[in-house]
């Protein structure tokens, strides 16, 4: 059940957007910033959660380098128009033959563009507001898989690595020849270490 994250603005309101939407008992996937809703609901309601995926995201805060990508992208879209940061994105989170690739380009695009101007407002409200995640991930008793891409240049390896590690029993799957967007990228792996993650038994406690 996919759901929007422009509900809110901030983790703990787009958390309580999708409990509300949610049935009681779920399995939570969430890729880049539904990684961030995801380990809100995680602190919020444990105990609704049964299984968990975080794909291509982050637990910390916006280092400087990233605040100032933000404040560029708000000067592009002041003095170009929203399409001309859109434009940018499937180079930005793709492989550069990915992002070639006419389809999975307009996919991109046509996603950027759904959720809009006042919807990227909102989200990036909630993004700078957030805090940081890496404390509560050891208090993850669900079975948790963690996924990126090995070329994923907004949220590297390094970063998915050190959240397994803080995740109890944590499972680590990196996707070959894929950036940020593994799930347009390589579709068949990221679906098959999802189904495999689908038949690890939850927790009943």
């Amino acid at each position: 059940m996919p759901l929007s994250l422009t509900d809110g603005v901030s983790m703990a309101e787009l958390a309580q957007s999708v409990l509300r939407r949610a049935p009681e008992r779920f399995s939570l996937a969430a890729l880049s910033m539904g990684g961030h809703v995801a380990m809100e609901i995680m602190r919020q309601a444990p105990d609704r959660v049964e299984r968990l995926a975080l794909i291509d995201t982050r637990a910390d805060v916006d280092s400087p380098e990233r605040l100032k990508t933000r404040v560029d992208d708000d000067v592009m879209v002041k003095n170009e128009g929203f399409s001309a940061l859109v434009d940018l994105l499937p180079g930005r989170w793709m492989l550069p033959a990915h992002a070639a690739i006419p389809h999975l380009r307009q996919l991109v695009i046509d996603m950027a563009m759904e959720t809009g101007l006042e919807g990227r407002h909102r989200q990036l409200q909630a993004l700078l507001g957030r805090i940081d995640s890496r404390a509560s991930l050891a208090t993850i008793s669900c079975p948790t898989l963690v996924m990126c891409g090995r070329q994923d240049l907004a949220n590297p390896v390094w970063m998915h690595e050190e959240m397994a590690k803080l995740v109890p029993a944590a499972q680590l799957q990196i996707i070959e020849d894929c950036g940020h967007l593994s799930p347009v990228e390589q579709p068949v792996a990221v679906s098959s270490a999802l189904r495999s993650w689908l038949h690890v038994a939850p927790n009943l406690t």
